[in-house]
């Protein structure tokens, strides 16, 4: 992803670079910038969230340092809305989202669009895939970890929030920080839209996309997580369950399942595919605190009620 052209950038261009980090999501939280010149500064919220720290971290950035500055920061959630003009929509929509469901974070985005619109042909967004040895990257990563810490009451072991499923082999992936996908086998084009915007709010440094590649919603949420560079966690019922389809299809899943950082295999009987599912879902809900569910409101319901976090594409 490069930054949008902009006739205003000249060479003596500033360089910052913004992280936002959280223990939980919710729970307390950090963000920070730093930039190339030397120039930085953090803080934290003792409740927050993820994606929350990363504006934070590209907005009071933006307050601090005048003139053209390119923004570099590791969340798809914030160089997308820019770079992809997702704000565009927003605005025109009376700050609703392409579901017409109010946006998340009105109270940093709205500041931060506005900023922006007034500076838009002195400020550009580049992505940088986290934990990728980058520097400067590492250091706003380290610098609003540090501020998370500090918010932390007394100190929460991660591995230890890490419930296992009951049945199956345990979860190898951080069951607190996994989200699943799932939903309609033929989403329209507006879901598809909503699918991008759930994945690109999704932090690649923190969050876990667990998709069971099921044609449809579960194929195309685990191609959007590759894209981002989202870990991708894949439960399949059985071995091999896409045998059967298009060669097209199929290529497509095999790449979601090569490009995978961990893939579960349950051993469901093959036989029985409606049953193997039912039985890959059982486990699957004991293996993530959330799930993005498109066009089905009966299992947006039936997650609510077990207790897992739901965003509802309808």
């Amino acid at each position: 992803m490069s930054p949008r052209p902009s006739p205003s950038l000249s060479p003596d261009v500033v360089h910052v670079f913004t992280d936002g980090a959280c223990s939980g999501n919710p729970g307390p939280g950090g963000w920070a910038w730093a930039a190339v010149d030397g120039r930085r500064d953090s803080g934290g919220e003792p409740t927050t969230t993820n994606q929350r720290m990363e504006l934070r971290a590209v907005l009071e950035a933006l307050r601090a340092i005048s003139g053209p500055v390119v923004v570099h920061s590791d969340s798809t959630y914030v160089v997308n809305c820019f770079n992809d003009r997702w704000f565009e929509g927003w605005l025109k929509r009376d700050w609703r989202n392409a579901q017409r469901k109010p946006v998340a974070n009105r109270d940093l985005w709205e500041p931060l669009i506005e900023l922006y619109q007034a500076r838009q042909d002195e400020v550009a967004f580049v992505w940088v895939k986290a934990h990728s040895g980058e520097e400067m990257n590492e250091l706003v990563d380290a610098m609003a970890v540090a501020e998370s810490n500090r918010q932390r009451d007394g100190g929460i072991d991660e591995a230890a929030a890490t419930v296992p499923p009951t049945d199956g082999p345990p979860a190898p992936w951080p069951v607190d920080r996994a989200i699943a996908i799932t939903g309609l086998a033929e989403p329209d084009d507006d879901q598809v839209e909503a699918i991008g915007e759930a994945v690109a709010a999704l932090d690649p440094g923190h969050d876990v996309l667990v998709s069971g590649l099921r044609r449809g919603v579960e194929l195309i949420g685990a191609e959007l997580a590759l894209r981002s560079g989202v870990p991708l966690g894949v439960v399949l019922p059985y071995a091999d369950p896409a045998v059967r389809w298009s060669a097209p299809t199929l290529a497509r899943f095999e790449r979601c399942v090569e490009g995978a950082h961990w893939v579960v295999t349950l051993s469901g009987d093959p036989a029985s595919p409606s049953k193997a599912v039912k039985a890959r879902n059982a486990w699957l809900w004991n293996a993530v605190v959330g799930a993005i569910v498109v066009g089905d409101e009966a299992l947006v319901e039936q997650l609510d009620r077990f207790g897992l976090g739901v965003v509802p594409v309808e």
